[in-house]
């Protein structure tokens, strides 16, 4: 009965890339190769901070330029790994263009007009974000939430407006150096809004108009405790959602075969040889004297 069944019926098992390329795939996506990325990043970090304290940039500026010099370039063979390894799909994740639009600006000449751009190698300690998933996760959902704060951000900008030119003319004669005129009107109450000095703002105006309150404690209730904590519910929805879709990739990745466990190709295998039991079966019990036994 075993001799009876074909290799040729056996189920197929997924064909596992064993290239050049799917090796180096799988180093860089290897958990020790991106541990080694961040620390790199947070040495370049700290490298590029030593040229901003004076007690340090003297004895260890030049060790500071050497470290930066390494970083570029492990940087840049880096890159230059993950993109053989994934070819096309490299400039699909959006994560991988900002990693190489950071370095390639860090690889421009800082002298003569481009000396400015000496400055912006700081930004090569953004790929943390690119490095870190937790980073990754909390930058998505920012960024998915941007559609939901416009309408928020519209309606502050409205609330501000029309705060502004109430309190430029009910204040200016009391305090012309807060609500003197709309513009002075608008920073003061942005201020208020955030919180700072707004007691001392409120007292000035309450001396020559003791009703001034009012105006403030219904400001500060409608900008503070109502729209701005609208951003925060916004920013809230947006990473359980980028969590939730997280959570079902992980479960589809679970669930392909030559995923992390490979449920479905097992499960496939299993019902496989389970049809070819109860064949064989079938094949044993129509035999001539198996009935009788």
């Amino acid at each position: 009965m075993v001799e009876s069944a074909s290799p040729s019926e056996a189920v197929p098992r997924p064909r596992e890339s064993t290239g050049p390329r799917a090796r180096l795939r799988a180093l860089v996506e290897a958990p020790a190769f991106q541990r080694v990325v961040t620390i790199l990043i947070v040495v370049n970090a700290l490298a590029l901070g030593v040229d901003t304290v004076p007690a340090l940039s003297g004895p260890f500026s030049e060790a500071a330029a050497a470290v930066d010099q390494v970083a570029l370039v492990l940087f840049t063979a880096e890159l230059g790994l993950r993109l053989v390894a994934h070819g096309r799909r490299f400039a699909r994740d959006p994560w991988s263009v900002f990693d190489l639009a950071v370095v390639a600006i860090a690889l421009l000449p800082d002298s003569g007009g481009l000396s400015v751009l000496r400055a912006l190698r700081v930004l090569r300690v953004l790929r943390l974000i690119s490095a870190v998933p937790s980073m990754r996760r909390v930058v998505a959902a920012l960024l998915g939430a941007i559609p939901g704060m416009v309408s928020t951000i519209g309606l502050l900008v409205l609330i501000l407006y029309v705060s502004g030119v109430m309190a430029t003319e009910l204040f200016a004669e009391a305090a012309p150096d807060h609500f003197g005129d709309l513009g002075a009107s608008l920073f003061t109450l942005f201020q208020i809004m955030t919180g700072d000095g707004w007691s001392d703002v409120s007292r000035e105006i309450m001396k020559s108009q003791p009703l001034a309150w009012a105006f403030f404690v219904v400001y500060i209730l409608v900008t503070t405790f109502a729209v701005l904590n609208l951003f925060i519910a916004i920013v809230v929805s947006a990473m359980e959602e980028e969590a939730r879709l997280d959570l079902e990739n992980d479960r589809e990745v679970g669930e392909q075969p030559g995923g992390e466990a490979g449920s479905a190709a097992v499960l496939a295998e299993v019902r496989a040889l389970s049809a070819r039991v109860e064949a064989l079966h079938a094949e044993v019990a129509g035999r001539p004297g198996t009935a009788s036994r």
